[in-house]
């Protein structure tokens, strides 16, 4: 033995618990510094690489206004609207962050013929995002979700979600229109670095298209992202990563009727998934891999002010990064970064784009040398 070694059993056990707490945790965060370097590092070369990416997609329209008084009839308040905006929302999502990326998207989807659809495909080409494979359907309304903020005047800077109210039909869209999308998507795979399937269990992915489409690009060998609803776990079979909420998987670890780390456990088996990432929100990100003990990754944000919009960052986040040869922790470090750059982001700007998310990568490494100091 080298005659400088610590012998541990010469140190009293209080020391030696900080001891080996601090060398763990030097280790963490080396690695922690190292993988943020890469990252930054993967964001600047970003450019051209193709991910496919299919699933359920829909508009979110905001109105804002003041909440000063309540209704004369009603104990409810009235909100003196006094602006509004839209934008894309869910699979959208992820096609606006990857383009932001650098990266070119190859997005199926479907559509209501009407206005909320055309103004979703408007905004895609101003953004010069494709939507060649968009589908839209006669007589079938657009899924939309309107969300009213009210602050009061003179007090508050930042409104709160009063309402929200969904129109567009619930229903999944037909077969034979799924079966074109999943034709379609299939046809891209052979020179995409990633596939990912948003399901939001509005009949874009069926089960079958679903699972046709993990099973090529495994062929292949791209990874594949799916964030699923927990009603449909089996159209995620196969995949490289799959996306939860903290609530969703505590909930499944209910139903299965074991602790959290043993059910993703068994659920890594039974789903053949290589990895499970489950969003904290304020509470950070948790990534569990077959046969190995979870990592947690905190949350730094300063302060959450909406989460709309943190699956499909994880998901834009893990396809760039694992769609670029990266380690999945390195890619969970990527996801956890752009779920901290939409809790803090403004209502109807809840996308990821390469500039936010490099400035915040640039922020936690400095946050990483400051706390060593």
């Amino acid at each position: 033995m080298n005659g400088n070694a610590v012998k541990l059993d010469a140190i009293p056990k209080y020391h030696l618990c900080r001891l080996l707490r601090c060398n763990v945790t030097d280790a963490t965060d080396e690695r922690r510094q190292k993988s943020l370097k890469t990252l930054r590092d993967l964001l600047k070369t970003l450019d051209g690489q193709k991910v496919t990416l299919i699933g359920d997609t829909m508009l979110d329209r905001y109105h804002h206004g003041f909440a000063n008084n309540l209704n004369s009839t009603a104990p409810v308040p009235v909100l003196k609207i006094t602006h509004s905006e839209e934008s894309p929302g869910a699979s959208a999502h992820i096609a606006i962050g990857l383009s932001s990326f650098g990266m070119n998207v190859s997005f199926h989807t479907a559509l209501g013929d009407d206005s909320e659809g055309r103004s979703i495909i408007y905004t895609l080409n101003e953004l010069n995002i494709p939507t060649d494979n968009v589908r839209l359907i006669p007589s079938r309304e657009t899924l939309t979700k309107i969300r009213f903020f009210g602050s009061r005047e003179s007090l508050l800077d930042r409104g709160q979600i009063l309402l929200q109210a969904d129109r567009g039909t619930n229903e999944p869209v037909s077969q034979d229109v799924s079966s074109k999308l999943a034709s379609s998507a299939l046809k891209d795979l052979g020179d995409s670095c990633a596939l990912v399937i948003s399901d939001y269990d509005k009949g874009v992915v069926s089960t079958e298209e679903s699972l046709k489409l993990i099973s090529e690009a495994n062929k292949i060998g791209i990874p594949i992202i799916v964030d699923p609803k927990l009603t449909g776990l089996e159209k995620s079979r196969g995949a490289s990563v799959v996306i939860f909420e903290k609530r969703g998987m505590s909930l499944l670890a209910r139903r299965i009727g074991l602790d959290v780390e043993d059910a993703a456990q068994s659920m890594l088996s039974e789903y053949s998934w290589k990895g499970i990432l489950v969003l904290g929100g304020i509470n950070g990100v948790q990534l569990y891999q077959r046969d190995r003990e979870s990592i947690m990754i905190p949350c730094m944000a300063p302060a959450a002010e909406q989460q709309i919009g943190m699956h499909d960052a994880a998901a834009t986040s893990l396809a760039a990064a694992l769609g670029s040869g990266l380690s999945l922790y390195d890619a969970a470090l990527l996801a956890s970064a752009s779920c901290e750059c939409v809790l803090s982001a403004n209502t109807a700007q809840e996308y990821i784009d390469r500039d936010t998310l490099g400035v915040w990568l640039d922020e936690l490494s400095w946050q990483m040398r400051i706390s060593e100091r």
